[in-house]
């Protein structure tokens, strides 16, 4: 085969491998196309001041999703306010402890299982731990689910950005005399606070929509409340269980919940790569 014929052949290759990333591609992007139309379709018409003021209905009353809305946010918070710091102190032993450290290399081992273990493995587990021997589903244990979800997040995007910190800054501190950890709460986590920030919005869009480990642990309340320590309203419970009864005001409020949780969701992944460009 001479230089022209492998050049050609080169070139099939090539264009071959371009059309088909880019019919993949497109391919990705048509079916999320095609999900937020969906959403925005059948959402849209049930946005409206009541979702945000009144509380879950009975079939056939009118009603919002006032209750779920605050309890998710309830949860969540909790969940991010628990996981972060311990993601954050994790993602700093695996950046700073060196590649040979065998504790390192175990705690970065069971952070990879967490990351792709099913959060309805989570929810289960948090029920034996906490719901079985407490009697009841709460707000806590609903919480705590959310929070074993977000630390490997955290840890990941923190041990990710800190290893982007130039060795230099560390070695200049600690040729002044400054212990570790404040080489490492002054100087690095300021080099690295873009990346950090980014993964915990990551971690909130992780937990936003999550609906099983919520079925185990807090599982509903069709009524206002805000006792932590009693079953409580969320977003993804009600959406599960609304879209599944036969009543279409419930249909539609189910259909309202997801295009919020959608748009929250792009949201925050849309902040998370501004936040993150900045870096």
């Amino acid at each position: 085969m001479n230089a022209r014929s492998r050049y050609l052949s080169r070139r099939a290759v090539d264009g071959a491998a371009k059309t088909f990333a880019i019919g993949a591609t497109l391919f990705g992007i048509g079916w999320l196309i095609w999900i937020l139309a969906m959403l925005v379709h059948l959402g849209l018409p049930g946005l409206g001041a009541k979702l945000f003021t009144v509380v879950t209905p009975p079939p056939g009353e009118d009603g919002g999703l006032a209750n779920a809305i605050v309890g998710s946010l309830l949860m969540s918070g909790l969940g991010v306010l628990a996981g972060t710091p311990l993601g954050i102190l994790a993602g700093t032993h695996l950046a700073e402890s060196g590649d040979d450290d065998r504790l390192a290399a175990t705690v970065r081992f069971v952070n990879d299982i967490l990351l792709s273990a099913p959060s309805i493995i989570v929810g289960l587990f948090v029920y034996e731990i906490v719901v079985v021997p407490m009697h009841g589903f709460s707000g806590w244990a609903g919480g705590l689910a959310l929070a074993i979800l977000v630390v490997p997040i955290v840890t990941r995007t923190t041990e990710t950005a800190l290893r982007l910190v130039p060795r230099g800054l560390r070695e200049a501190a600690a040729a002044l005399g400054a212990p570790r950890w404040r080489i490492s709460t002054q100087i690095l986590y300021r080099a690295a606070r873009a990346g950090m920030i980014t993964g915990a919005l990551l971690a909130v869009a992780r937990i936003a929509g999550e609906t099983a480990p919520l079925l185990f642990t807090a599982l509903n309340n069709q009524f206002w409340s805000l006792d932590m320590g009693q079953p409580m309203a969320n977003l993804p419970v009600v959406i599960f269980q609304y879209a599944m009864s036969p009543f279409e005001d419930w249909q539609q409020l189910a259909w309202a919940g997801s295009l919020l949780i959608a748009a929250g969701v792009l949201a925050l992944n849309i902040v998370a790569r501004i936040v993150g460009r900045r870096r």
